[in-house]
């Protein structure tokens, strides 16, 4: 992440899911910087840069524009790590396209489950990613158009998007459609090749340099 920041020298970056504050304070300093998390457990004072949004991220879309948040500036940089449940990242997806550019990078995490255990949308282990890869299954079936790529990160990987289409509405407008179709889906639909399904790719950092500058 620190890279990523170092690289891409974002304007605007956009963090759902904040926690302690650990990722967030990857952030240059001079990008302008919004976190959004119901229950943050910051360990201190977010850097001068940071604004902190006490609030599920469907509750900070719905009532706050962040474009206007940004002072007029898309989300340049997103990390999407909130509720790791298939409706909710989706739902974060979108939102965070409709107000980004087209080269904007958005990263979304836990969607390389290490099993099927910890793939579950019920959490019955310490370690659970959800069922957050069904969203790349998503994408790459209602969006081609989108540069996906699954970084082999541990533990649970990291996805890139790239090559966004804020116009676009093909997710939001068949919505529940989606909730239909890849809630109930099984573990098992990864079939014997894992790795090509959800886009899986090195993660080492040349591979993830050649990604974000695509």
């Amino acid at each position: 992440m620190r890279r990523a920041h170092e690289l891409l020298r974002p304007r605007t970056y956009l963090e759902i899911g904040v926690e302690t504050g650990a990722t967030i304070r990857l952030a240059n300093q001079e990008t302008l910087v919004i976190g959004i998390d119901p229950a943050p457990e910051l360990t201190g004072p977010p850097p001068r840069n940071v604004a902190i949004f006490k609030a599920t991220s469907d509750q900070f879309f719905a009532r706050r524009n962040v474009v206007q948040d940004f002072g007029g500036r898309p989300i340049d940089l997103a990390f999407i790590d909130g509720n790791h449940l298939f409706e909710f990242v989706l739902r974060d997806f979108i939102n965070v396209e409709r107000n980004a550019a087209p080269t904007s990078t958005i990263l979304l995490h836990d969607c390389y489950p290490m099993d099927e255990v910890t793939a579950q949308r019920e959490r019955t282990t310490a370690f659970s990613t959800g069922d957050s890869w069904k969203v790349v299954l998503c994408l790459k079936k209602y969006r081609p158009d989108l540069k996906i790529h699954t970084l082999a990160s541990p533990p649970s990987g990291l996805t890139v998007v790239r090559g966004l289409d804020p116009a676009s509405r093909k997710l939001e407008s068949q919505l529940d459609a989606l909730h239909k179709e890849f809630i109930d889906l099984p573990y098992s639909v990864l079939g014997e090749d894992k790795p090509a399904a959800l886009n899986l790719v090195p993660g080492d950092w040349e591979t993830a340099r050649a990604l974000l500058a695509l």
